[in-house]
């Protein structure tokens, strides 16, 4: 994913592009799979600590990033690939390995559709499996 359609992203989710949050959005993108904000901070050392977890928290007001709950003790996150502020058409499950403990994306299997007694209302969807990665197996 390049620079321009981080912006594009940038633009459809209301999050005006200033440098630091390119950079943020670029490594989501290019790890291809969920990091905890402690992974991030480890890949970004030139943007203080302070400023990820700023642009984290304002990715998630405007649904840039999936946050997923893995069952580690943390959250991780992911950037959203939807072009819609309102409707997101990128969920889908998640696989975090026991062993090595990496939260891993299974875009070819969508959450499935939960149908909620009256009165309830869908906030976010947290699909996770877990077991053992296929480099773990080995």
């Amino acid at each position: 994913m390049g620079k321009n359609d981080i912006i594009h992203l940038f633009e459809a989710h209301e999050v005006r592009p200033t440098a630091n949050r390119i950079i943020i959005a670029e490594a989501l993108a290019d790890a291809r799979r969920p990091l905890s904000l402690t992974e991030l901070e480890d890949m970004l050392e030139t943007v203080d600590k302070s400023v990820i977890y700023r642009s984290l928290s304002l990715f998630k007001e405007h649904r840039l990033v999936h946050i997923i709950e893995d069952g580690s003790d943390g959250v991780r996150y992911e950037l959203c690939h939807s072009h819609d502020y309102h409707h997101d058409e990128d969920q889908h499950a998640h696989f975090y390995c026991e062993n090595c403990h990496k939260t891993f994306c299974l875009e070819d299997t969508p959450v499935p559709e939960v149908t909620l007694p009256e009165g309830f209302k869908k906030q976010t969807v947290n699909y996770v499996i877990k077991g053992v990665c296929p480099d773990c197996r080995k």
